[in-house]
């Protein structure tokens, strides 16, 4: 390809553009940041909502690889623009998670649906679901079961989702609010058991109230490296089959007493920022996660090591990316270098303002809103390797967290990205 027809690393330049506002609007809007509210009823009309729940369903679903027909319908028929804040129902059918407070968030519709579709409901099910949240992964399964049973710890969410779900007539989806390390005895066995938040392992109660030959889909592992399992009570023990990486909340409570990995904010880094690892059993990129149309690529033209990703589209607006999550904390950290290695073969924009090829980091305090974003990009045309770099990003002292993304989102062509990179480069020292 022309693209790579020369050694990359000859060629720089210098991007991270902070004041390109189309595309930092983009990122944040995809990142959950809550705006100003304004009743839903000056933005949105019932029509739009509904046609956007089926664009939302046949791009970010179907078209994902989801393919239970009896998911998809539910998906189709569950108003999700009910269960987020009604400041963000503009933005309920993106394919995106969005805050819904006390540091939760309402998980994307792809996720909501391939855990649904992992579970393999059935119509005589019971289900216990582990983070209630906004209730809207219990509406999900409410048509597929006889009974979802749903915990939540946060106090003011749970008390919201049971409202919403009764008032939308839910009548098979029970809940509580109380530590879902614990389960929820009085109701088990279960057949199925779905877990919402990311412990580091498997709670033991969990194990115990599930049917021998049951099911649970759960996010397991560290705060930022997280794989989706779906794990088979057999003679007792679970056996476990890794579906993709993610990134969940943290499961809290009695499970966070339990932790023993924790995050070290005061030295951000990517794992397999050069992408030199092998790709797992399901085709995951490790490290990575919510991973669309990527290829890993094998080249001697490889700016570093002997691999690169590329992304290649030719319909306008499908998605082509790939995420990591990292520890940030703005208390600890002051300034980031951010930096990609890129290339680019007749990269246009979507015909969108949203869709537009570029590498990004958004940042998010505690309460998991986004506070700002940095691009490197956009990129576009045609050009060998460049080095795109951000050497001096300020860090909002608020933040705890970031997300750093790569792809075309929604943009046509191919781009290819190498080697990037996220450094501190003024630590804090600790206090005497």
């Amino acid at each position: 390809m022309s693209a790579f027809s020369q050694r990359p690393l000859d060629a720089q330049r210098t991007g991270g553009i902070q004041g390109l506002a189309v595309l930092a609007a983009f990122l944040l809007a995809s990142a959950c940041q809550v705006g100003a509210p304004r009743p839903a009823s000056d933005r949105v009309s019932a029509l739009t909502l509904e046609a956007a729940r089926h664009h939302m369903v046949e791009y970010a679903v179907r078209q994902a690889g989801v393919t239970n027909e009896g998911v998809l319908a539910s998906m189709l028929n569950t108003a999700r623009h009910e269960f987020v804040p009604a400041e963000m129902r503009d933005r309920a059918y993106h394919d995106a998670g969005l805050p819904i407070g006390a540091g939760q968030t309402i998980s994307s519709p792809f996720i909501v649906a391939f855990m649904t579709e992992a579970l393999e409901p059935r119509a005589t099910d019971r289900v216990l679901e582990i983070g209630t949240g906004s209730g809207y992964q219990a509406a999900v399964l409410s048509p597929l079961v006889e009974d979802v049973y749903s915990v939540e710890i946060v106090e003011s969410l749970g008390e919201r989702a049971a409202g919403v779900l009764a008032r939308l007539g839910y009548a098979n989806v029970h809940t509580r609010v109380g530590d879902g390390y614990l389960g929820w005895e009085e109701h088990a066995p279960f057949d199925k058991i779905i877990v919402t938040c990311s412990p580091e392992e498997v709670p033991a109660p969990l194990v115990a109230q599930l049917k021998e030959g049951g099911m649970v889909v759960i996010p397991v592992g560290e705060r930022h490296q997280q794989q989706l399992c779906r794990m088979v009570k057999r003679d007792g023990a679970l056996v476990a089959t890794s579906l993709r990486p993610t990134l969940f909340v943290p499961m809290t409570g009695t499970a966070e007493s339990k932790r023993r990995v924790h995050s070290q904010p005061g030295d951000p880094a990517l794992l397999n920022g050069d992408f030199e690892l092998d790709l797992d059993g399901n085709q995951s990129l490790p490290g990575w996660y919510y991973q669309r149309r990527l290829e890993l690529v094998e080249s001697e033209h490889a700016p570093s090591g002997h691999r690169f990703i590329g992304f290649t589209n030719d319909e306008p607006g499908q998605h082509a990316h790939v995420m990591q999550g990292l520890a940030v904390d703005g208390r600890e950290v002051q300034r980031l270098e951010f930096s990609a290695c890129v290339a680019c073969l007749n990269a246009r924009e979507g015909g969108h303002p949203d869709h537009v090829p570029l590498a990004g980091i958004t940042f998010y305090d505690a309460e998991r809103r986004a506070l700002n974003t940095v691009v490197l990009g956009p990129v576009l045309g045609s050009h060998s390797f460049q080095v795109l770099k951000e050497s001096d990003i300020r860090v909002p002292e608020t933040a705890r967290e970031a997300i750093v993304r790569v792809g075309l989102f929604g943009g046509t062509g191919s781009v290819w990205f190498d080697d990037v990179m996220v450094r501190a480069v003024n630590v804090a020292s600790e206090a005497p």
